[in-house]
Formats: structure tokens, sequence, C-alpha cells
């Protein structure tokens, strides 16, 4: 893990936040998916969009607490999700100010945003625990116990999307042994993208 720490901390060190960003909108142009053919940020989940609409409508606030890299995410999630960049959460560089500018450190902030990393970073981002919370793998499992209504997303549909049920055994077990609400891509979802 030390490993992983060290190497997350230091991918893109000196750059600044114009600069990251830069090469991740360049990322999402080019990069595609080698099974569907098309950039990554077409295939974002419909019934995921939905459910921030509907939430929004409730008057709840949307963050997205990711275990991957918080300024990654950052980049595309206001025209993809239509999530402000304040508005998620993950594991992050640090930042120094120095000579009139902003850029990533060498050093993580606040440890990887995985297991009991998920509540500590969203306690931390917003002085609160999650009203509800969603996720789809093991890594998620401590996030969902911190909220008050969890949602497990199992992906179960190799024809339409990656059936990955590997990796959230855990979570399932745990799902059915706290009364969780357990969506299945396969069963329960019309449409994925």
């Amino acid at each position: 893990m030390s490993t992983l720490l060290e190497a997350f901390a230091r991918s893109w060190a000196g750059a600044t936040p114009e600069e990251f960003d830069a090469r991740v909108r360049e990322w999402t142009r080019t990069v595609r998916d080698p099974r569907f053919g098309v950039p990554y940020v077409e295939l974002v989940y419909r019934p995921m969009l939905e459910l921030f609409d509907f939430l929004r409508a409730g008057g709840f606030r949307v963050f997205v607490c990711s275990g991957g890299g918080r300024d990654f995410v950052r980049v595309f999630a206001e025209d993809v999700w239509g999530i402000l960049k304040e508005n998620i959460i993950g594991s992050a560089a640090a930042y120094t100010y120095s000579g009139g500018r902003i850029v990533r450190s060498c050093e993580l902030l606040g440890g990887l945003d995985l297991g009991p990393g998920k509540p500590e970073h969203i306690f931390a981002h917003t002085g609160r625990l999650p009203a509800f919370a969603g996720g789809n793998a093991d890594v998620d499992i401590e996030m969902l116990r911190s909220a008050a209504f969890a949602l497990l997303v199992r992906h179960d549909d190799d024809q339409r999307e990656y059936a990955y049920t590997e990796g959230a055994e855990a979570s399932l077990a745990t799902a059915e042994q706290l009364g969780w609400t357990v969506v299945s891509m396969k069963s329960d979802w019309v449409t994925l993208f």
C-alpha cells in the first residue's frame, strides 16, 4: 500500500491545476473503451444521472466520492455528470503555493479514499456523514455503513456492460446482512448508458 501511496502522490508533481486539467481533457477526447469504441466519458450510467437529478429535486446536495483521483474526476464532473468540482471527493495530491502559483506536491492529502478512507474523506470535506450513499465494491463498505441509506449496485451485466462482481463479494454479503438496497444492472436497469 505504501508503494501505491507514493506513486499516486508523485504523479504529476509540480504541475499546475491548469496543466493537469489539460492532460485529463486530452485523455477524455482521445482514449476510447476497447469494447465499445467510444470515449469513456460517453459510458456514463444513465440511471446514475437520473438519481442525481432526483436527489437534487428533493433538495439534496450531491457529491461523488471516488477511490480514484479526485482531480482527474473533477475535470469532467461538471460537464458529464453535472456535479460541481468542489463536490468531488477522492484521493488527492496535496498542493503547495510558491512563486505566485499553486502546484501539485509529492504528498498525498489525507490518504487513499478507499475503505475507511471514504467516510473519513467525506466527513473532512463536508463536515457530515452521508444521508444516502451508493457504491459498487468492497472498498465502499465503510462509506455505505456510514450512510443513513445505502444502495449497492451489482455489476452483473456482461452483455451491455462489464460484469465485475469479483471484488464485491464482501459488499454483497454485508448488504444482505444489513438490509441495504441492491440494484442489479442486468435485471433492474432498462438503459445503462
